[in-house]
């Protein structure tokens, strides 16, 4: 028998509904407006084993990794991030992320404490300077959440928040004299985990060196934290354009409306938004699903930017997956969904290597005449070379030998002639080979 509920008389008040967080007894009388108030969530990040068992049902290993990891790495979610967990399903990709496993107390023999040398590429404190035209760098130690596969644990493990800004001042001096820097990085921890007034003063600081063109900020904020993207942060972004900003999202579920209308303020302000994903086996490390994240993703205006192999980072090797796999995943998406939907698969190489893009070989062969391609279906087609000289840039172009913005490192030095070869200094055959003074290319010609 269906029982009517009473008829509610007009213009009285509405029993108020439960809000999805308040079936959570630590979050039972938290309001709505403090939910979506980013700095209630930071105050209130989880960060004990008995605030994690009143989430998720733990299991042993998780129990486990909750005692040990704290030995090694901080624990952090906020509590947007913990309640998309499934409290039920050790395997649910957005709780593998955020808990710590016993796993991680296990450092292979392939770890590194700073694999990618960010360390030794710092010529001055909170400064990596890998690349010719542009740095990195670090404002802050602090993060909402702490990925449990994250790569710069050793930096983040601490407990110093923001940088002071007088302390970043050498960093801004070498910036003011590395007339080559033309592209900033705000990283950290999570760059946008700070005050909109301190954020402010970086930016401001970073527009005053006149060869500095573009500000980039990589945040996680808009995934574990989406509050923090309020319109009296965009209203200070977007004071110091040109201005990108690359997210941090690696599963579809993590894409929800909150983080969506993130996004989309950020989209509406005119931040280019660009996503970088961490391959991590048993969490996305599936073609089909990657198709689904790259497709969420340009669907809130965020350009898959890098899809990156899991690094050597200590504690983390259980997240990695084999090469092969992200290869994989590449065949899948190119061709078979949009062009601008297809990350980039990265190898960040260990030892300060940077970052080395790997994909599918398309190129089966070639001659002077033709080369012989592959499509996504695995057709073979030739492609014929022109009937004429190689390059309208010839090799000794005159822009390419005296503009600073020629490229003039590594492999593409070569190819410019602004080199003549690259040769290991350690090999045997060099080291048996008396050391000559070494003279420029130009100082050869002119001799």
């Amino acid at each position: 028998m269906v029982v009517a509920e009473p008829r509610r008389s007009e213009g009285e008040p509405k029993e108020p509904k439960t809000r999805p967080w308040q079936e959570v007894p630590i979050w039972r009388d938290v309001t709505e407006t403090q939910w979506n108030d980013w700095k209630w969530q930071a105050a209130h990040v989880v960060k004990t084993l008995e605030e994690a068992r009143q989430l998720v049902t733990l299991t042993p290993d998780e129990e486990s990794g909750m005692r040990e990891c704290a030995k090694y790495f901080k624990f952090g979610i906020p509590p947007y991030y913990a309640s998309l967990m499934d409290p039920e399903d050790p395997n649910c990709p957005v709780r593998l992320q955020a808990i710590p496993r016993i796993q991680e107390t296990h450092f292979s023999g392939a770890d590194l404490h700073d694999p990618l040398y960010e360390d030794v590429d710092s010529p001055v404190p909170h400064v990596t300077h890998r690349y010719p035209d542009r740095v990195l760098l670090l404002i802050t130690d602090y993060c909402a959440m702490y990925c449990r596969f994250c790569t710069r644990r050793r930096f983040t493990a601490h407990e110093h928040g923001a940088v002071p800004i007088r302390d970043l001042e050498p960093a801004f001096e070498y910036l003011e004299l590395a007339k080559e820097v033309r592209d900033v990085l705000l990283s950290g921890g999570d760059p946008l985990m700070v005050r909109d007034d301190y954020l402010e003063s970086i930016l401001k600081r970073l527009r005053e060196i006149d060869h500095i063109e573009i500000v980039r900020i990589g945040s996680r904020a808009p995934c574990t934290i989406p509050m923090r993207i309020t319109p009296q942060l965009v209203s200070v972004m977007k004071e110091y354009h040109p201005l990108w900003l690359n997210t941090h999202f690696n599963h579809p579920k993590e894409i929800t409306p909150d983080a969506s209308r993130a996004l989309a303020m950020l989209a509406d302000a005119g931040i280019p938004l660009g996503n970088q994903s961490v391959l991590l086996r048993g969490i996305n490390d599936c073609p089909t699903l990657q198709k689904e994240l790259v497709h969420k993703l340009v669907m809130n205006r965020v350009r898959p930017y890098y899809l990156y192999q899991c690094d050597l980072s200590e504690g983390i090797e259980h997240f990695r997956t084999r090469v092969a796999k992200g290869l994989e995943i590449v065949e899948a998406l190119r061709g078979h969904t949009s062009g601008y939907a297809v990350p980039l698969f990265i190898v960040d190489a260990p030892g300060g290597g940077g970052k080395v893009p790997l994909q599918p070989n398309y190129l089966v062969s070639a001659s002077d005449k033709k080369i012989v391609i592959r499509n996504y279906e695995g057709g073979i087609f030739s492609y014929p070379e022109p009937d004429l000289p190689a390059s309208a840039c010839p090799d000794h172009c005159a822009r390419c030998q005296t503009d600073a913005r020629a490229s003039r490192e590594g492999v593409a030095g070569v190819l410019a002639g602004q080199r003549p070869n690259i040769v290991p200094l350690d090999t045997l055959r060099e080291k048996r080979r008396p050391r000559k003074p070494i003279v420029s290319v130009e100082v050869a010609k002119a001799r």
